[in-house]
């Protein structure tokens, strides 16, 4: 694993103590982290979880009880023999499409997300399988391109302004409130109770992969994320808990069916991820991207959220799930 000298790995427990979470960074000071924080990250309530107020109906489709009209759909499934995932676009999914067991709504209004271990992947790079949304700024707009430096997907602060004017926004924030159903339980040990439950995905590379972890004899479930360099390594944060496939029970940790929230944010290069436990402190921790080489002018993000499973064996049966209840992504003049 690199070093990450070149990092700013910040840390707020209840607004009050602030920490350098990186092996080689100089600890910043409270007065300096409260400047670089911004105020979509700071006035959040404490332990309160986002769009709690938020009405949900059991008995429709996810698109009556979300917006779904800026997302497509991924799904574990080959329906049409083509050796990739399935891909529901915008229109359909935002007109009550729901699939069951893999995507509809629960009992309690929440939008559901399933993924078994094995099945259909959306290329042949790829490990893992999921049922994830993926954000499409254009809204069903098919006359623009999805991929590529186009109004539907955005960029960071620190491209060239020529990209910055052919993206749909400027950098942005995405938020969720949910609970992770349960995780895998068989299979390599390594790869055994893993999802990631929210992504910035860019050109080739994740900025962000926020995942969810239990252990088999653990209660607790740890939160953490990873960034991914342009081209380079991975860097791992620790929210609550950590990664290790031996971890004791995190005991700060998230329990299965328990609700969270979660607010990722991208400003001026620096990526922000808080995290929020109902009746207990948020915790916020920060990376400057400034030399992670995503504001490159072919380099375009956009954000996902579901479930992506990691891990890829066991039994045939095996799946994940989690439930979400607030979904929000949000970029300066965007208007939906």
């Amino acid at each position: 694993m690199k070093l990450i000298h070149k990092a700013i790995a910040l840390n707020l427990i209840a607004c009050s103590a602030f920490y350098s979470t990186a092996a080689n960074s100089e600890p910043v000071d409270e007065a300096s982290l409260s400047g670089l924080i911004p105020d979509s990250h700071q006035t959040l309530p404490q332990g309160v979880l986002l769009g709690a107020k938020r009405e949900l109906v059991s008995d429709k489709p996810p698109s009556e009880n979300f917006d779904l009209l800026d997302w497509s759909l991924t799904l574990p499934t080959d329906l049409n023999k083509d050796l990739k995932a399935d891909m529901i676009y915008e229109k359909p999914l935002s007109k009550g499409f729901e699939l069951k067991p893999l995507f509809y709504t629960a009992q309690d209004g929440g939008m559901v997300f399933a993924s078994p271990n094995v099945g259909a992947k959306t290329s042949k790079n790829t490990k893992y399988v999921r049922t994830e949304l993926r954000e499409m700024l254009r809204r069903g707009n098919n006359r623009m391109k999805t991929q590529g430096i186009t109004g539907n997907n955005w960029v960071f602060s620190g491209a060239h302004g020529s990209v910055k004017r052919k993206a749909g926004a400027v950098e942005g924030s995405l938020e969720a409130t949910l609970a992770v159903n349960r995780v895998s339980t068989t299979g390599d040990e390594k790869m055994v109770g893993r999802v990631i439950i929210g992504q910035i995905h860019a050109t080739k590379d994740e900025p962000i992969r926020l995942y969810y972890r239990k252990l088999l004899n653990n209660e607790h479930g740890s939160i953490y994320f990873a960034h991914e360099e342009n081209g380079g390594d991975d860097t791992w944060v620790n929210l609550i808990g950590s990664r290790s496939h031996t971890l004791q029970d995190p005991q700060e940790g998230i329990k299965l069916n328990e609700k969270f929230s979660y607010k990722i944010s991208v400003n001026n290069n620096v990526l922000f991820v808080t995290l929020i436990r109902l009746g207990k402190p948020n915790i916020t921790k920060a990376y400057d991207m400034s030399n992670s080489g995503y504001d490159k002018s072919n380099q375009y993000m956009y954000f996902k959220a579901g479930v992506y499973n990691q891990n890829n064996g066991g039994e045939p049966k095996d799946y994940v799930q989690a439930t979400f209840y607030h979904l929000d992504n949000q970029h300066p003049g965007y208007r939906y």
